[in-house]
């Protein structure tokens, strides 16, 4: 597939700020409000080479690999964000990648919808590739439905004043389905770590030569770095983050949601993990 490059993409105004949602009679509903306007993103840098995109609910990340030769900067999206995005993304991968940069491919660590979002729209665009693990690739399609979660009473709440009120992603093509250990062409090449239990094709991606690790919504750092929520099963979760606390080397960890670890990223990951409970 030919990707066209950012800088040639339609720029659109400035999205208008996003309404916080109010208290929905229903999820769907909630739903429904939310779609009605774009929603911002932030741009934040967390270490050279890496952006964080900062969505009202969740985030998503761009990796930016400099063309040696002097070319287009390539870029990877890691998760996509809400639906109806596209245009507020654009914007975001021009301004991270510069004149000409590509986006090459989107990685998406599960099927949920505040990730799955615009990659459909974006890879339509830019004639990228969209990656997911096999066993949530059929979500992904539409294939099957979204599997659902193993709620706690303080999570169901949560659960339907948050990820309920995210627009649903709409049907995306997977063009390449990735499993435990696949080493992908971005970073000095990043390794896929399949982390069931959140979903049961969550996924994490390692990139070993920059000690980077992005862990979906497995693990996050909302009020300090611990387990995550609303999982389909919860001790497989457990154990998947328990492993992803092994990888080596560990200088930056980042999250679904909440604020990116920078600092002692390891001993912190790892004391997490250990805490953590089913």
């Amino acid at each position: 597939m030919t990707a066209e490059p950012l800088g040639h993409a339609a720029a659109g105004e400035p999205a208008s700020p996003a309404a916080s949602a109010p208290p929905a009679a229903s999820a769907s509903a909630a739903a429904s409000a939310s779609a009605a306007l774009p929603p911002t993103v932030d741009v934040v840098p967390v270490v050279p080479g890496l952006h964080m995109l900062r969505f009202p609910i969740g985030q998503a990340y761009v990796w930016r690999d400099d063309d040696r030769g002097g070319g287009p900067a390539s870029l990877t999206l890691l998760d996509a964000g809400w639906a109806g995005a596209e245009e507020v993304l654009v914007r975001a991968l021009r301004g991270i990648g510069g004149p000409g940069a590509r986006l090459r491919r989107i990685v998406l660590t599960h099927a949920h919808r505040d990730h799955v979002g615009a990659a459909g729209a974006l890879a339509a665009r830019y004639g990228c590739e969209v990656l997911a693990h096999r066993l949530d690739a059929p979500v992904v399609r539409g294939e099957e439905p979204v599997p659902e979660p193993d709620l706690t009473e303080w999570e169901v709440p949560l659960y339907e004043r948050g990820i309920a009120t995210v627009p649903e992603a709409p049907p995306t093509r997977v063009d390449r389905e990735v499993e435990d250990g696949d080493v992908l062409d971005f970073g000095g090449g990043a390794r896929v770590v399949h982390i069931p239990g959140h979903t049961p094709g969550s996924i994490a991606v390692h990139l070993p030569r920059h000690g980077v690790l992005v862990t979906g919504d497995t693990v996050a750092s909302v009020g300090g770095v611990a387990f995550g929520v609303l999982h389909v099963d919860r001790a497989a979760a457990v154990e998947s983050m328990r492993r992803l606390s092994r990888l080596e080397p560990l200088r930056v960890v980042c999250f679904g949601h909440g604020d990116p670890l920078t600092a002692d990223a390891a001993a912190v990951l790892r004391a997490a993990a250990e805490a953590a409970r089913a």
